[in-house]
């Protein structure tokens, strides 16, 4: 099911590309990822926006104050993975009360596909944002009329960092991920990444007594 906000923001939500590089005949192979578990097991979860999430797409900076998502942890045995992190499936995220640096610019956003969240135990606890191919475009009318779709030619990872709390929180730190920008004068169609910085608290909404917890 799309999702609407009146933000452009989510346009440029999609944060975090995965990094490629080479490896040469000599490299050491990449160690094996621990355990990691994810409790408690099959309950719902919502990510909520604290403060304020900024996001930077070439020249333009837009700061939304409010964001939701929503999640199941796998039921047992699923939340647990001896190798390796623990994916959940959530909603598209939305975003509204944004600001842009564009000044006479409405936009309007749409979200698509299956997104996820996958949680990987250690130093630090991550939690990578997986955004669907295409799965977000963003219009806008009036001064400029521009085009921004995100991940436009693949999926998309969002890196991020999980601390366990009461409640637990996920930060986004400088994510970056390819965007495709078009449109005539104002529009940032030189930007081929954008950037975004937020952090949000996690409740658990089938057992509000409950944290979501990340553990080996």
């Amino acid at each position: 099911m799309s999702r609407t906000s009146s933000s452009l923001a989510l346009g440029l939500l999609a944060a975090g590309a995965l990094t490629l590089g080479s490896a040469s005949a000599t490299a050491a192979p990449l160690p094996l990822a621990g355990p990691t578990t994810v409790t408690p097991a099959g309950h719902g979860f919502k990510a909520t926006l604290t403060g304020k999430a900024t996001l930077k797409a070439g020249s333009v900076t837009v700061t939304c104050t409010v964001s939701v998502a929503t999640g199941t942890v796998p039921a047992a045995p699923g939340n647990h993975n001896p190798a390796g992190p623990v994916s959940s499936p959530i909603s598209a995220p939305t975003y509204s009360s944004c600001t842009s640096s564009m000044p006479g610019v409405t936009p309007t956003v749409t979200t698509s596909g299956a997104w996820a969240v996958s949680m990987q135990h250690g130093s630090p606890i991550t939690a990578t944002m997986s955004v669907p191919a295409g799965g977000l475009k963003v219009t806008t009318s009036g001064l400029a009329s521009c085009t921004v779709v995100a991940a436009p030619t693949g999926a998309a990872s969002v890196p991020g960092t999980w601390v366990n709390g009461a409640p637990s929180s996920l930060t986004f730190t400088n994510a970056s991920v390819p965007v495709k920008v078009t449109g005539g004068f104002g529009c940032p169609t030189s930007a081929t990444t954008s950037t975004f910085n937020a952090v949000y608290t996690v409740a658990d909404t089938t057992d509000p007594a409950q944290q979501i917890t990340v553990t080996p």
